[in-house]
């Protein structure tokens, strides 16, 4: 069955006729000295400025046809003929000139807003699907007023001491938002095979950001952190455990039910830089288990602070169509996705990052010694 939803150019052909019929309508049969040549010069106007070059061309030649014509029937002198057509046809050149500049104007939009997404996908590439007894998947989905770069981040690695991951967001948007991105990815890739714990992870990330924003020059009161969660999944996939530094707390998804995973210390977030004890490789750690086909939500707080129509917040655990049972990540991702457009009605105000791991499989103690990669250590 077709659509019977008119298309752009659709609209944009009818207004154009419309402005054409009213504005001869006006001229035949309005009185003097009302006339139609306004509408009849909008003609052109409206199709330079909302459809193609040639169709703009097309309605300008028309036009001025029209005009003659009608100037012709009502008997009007030549030099009001003349002036009618400079009128229309001095509108339909600028027309022109507009179209063409819209055309330029969005191609280079378009070619910019590729870049962009190039270069967010070259930082943030997709994690893989699958990860030691972890199956993986992330959604990301950009505001509608922002171009297509932002500053969530996430990332999953094996490592010897079991799988990590991180997501988290940093403060600020467009290209300094992406650097700081890519420096918390390559600090987490780089540092996750030879932190011996989580802790140590954590604070080697700190310092990491901490450099950076020293090196990008003073900053306010409200730029130049990141808020993140970074956990660990153990080798055998029973143990999970988690550091949160100023982020929207993750969620443990089973059997229909969604628990929220709050901190038990609550801390700041990363590249602060005021040397507390979290920045000393004390950060508590906290661990709770992983059953077996039970997901690891983790979220930004594109999620947490996406608001419906009575300004009202959306809350993964109250939400009754994330109360049932998810076999694997991407059903769980997309179901979340979904369901915070539904109570946003697609406004999103802000980029919304979401990865979720699911533990499919435990290997036998044989398999995990054979299967583990060796531990690095810095030379």
């Amino acid at each position: 069955m077709k659509s019977l939803q008119p298309t752009p150019a659709r609209v944009s052909w009818t207004l154009a006729a419309l402005a054409l019929v009213v504005g001869v309508l006006l001229n035949l049969f309005a009185p003097q000295p009302y006339m139609g040549l306004p509408l009849l010069a909008a003609a052109p106007l409206v199709a330079g400025a909302m459809l193609s070059f040639r169709s703009a061309l097309v309605v300008l030649c028309v036009t001025c046809v029209v005009s003659v014509a009608v100037d012709l029937e009502l008997g009007r002198a030549a030099t009001a003929r003349y002036v009618d057509l400079a009128v229309v046809g001095v509108v339909g050149v600028l027309a022109l000139a507009v179209n063409r500049l819209l055309l330029r104007q969005g191609r280079d939009l378009a070619m910019a807003r590729d870049v962009a997404e190039a270069v967010q996908r070259a930082v943030l590439p997709d994690p893989p699907r699958e990860v030691g007894p972890l199956a993986v998947a992330a959604g990301y989905t950009t505001a509608q007023a922002e171009a297509r770069i932002g500053g969530d981040l996430y990332a999953v690695q094996e490592t010897p001491f079991g799988v990590r991951m991180i997501i988290g967001d940093v403060r600020g948007k467009g290209m300094e938002a992406v650097a700081a991105v890519s420096v918390a990815i390559g600090a987490f890739r780089q540092e996750a095979e030879y932190a011996p714990t989580l802790a140590a992870l954590v604070q080697r990330l700190d310092e990491a950001m901490a450099r950076a924003a020293a090196r990008s020059g003073p900053v306010t009161s409200n730029e130049g952190f990141t808020t993140a969660v970074l956990a660990e999944v153990s080798a055998d996939g029973g143990a999970l455990s988690l550091v949160n530094r100023g982020h929207p707390p993750p969620y443990l998804v089973h059997g229909g039910q969604l628990v929220r995973l709050d901190p038990s210390l609550p801390q700041l977030p990363l590249g602060m830089g005021l040397g507390d004890a979290t920045s000393a490789g004390s950060a508590p750690v906290d661990v709770v288990r992983l059953p077996l086909g039970a997901s690891l939500l983790l979220v930004t707080d594109g999620v947490t602070e996406a608001r419906d129509a009575h300004g009202t917040f959306y809350d993964p655990v109250s939400a009754r169509r994330m109360g049932r049972r998810f076999t694997d990540p991407d059903a769980l991702v997309d179901a979340l996705t979904k369901d915070v457009g539904r109570w946003t009605g697609g406004n999103h105000r802000d980029d919304m990052a979401i990865l979720a791991v699911t533990r499919r499989r435990v290997l036998p103690p044989a398999a995990l010694d054979q299967a583990a990669p060796p531990r690095r250590h810095r030379p």
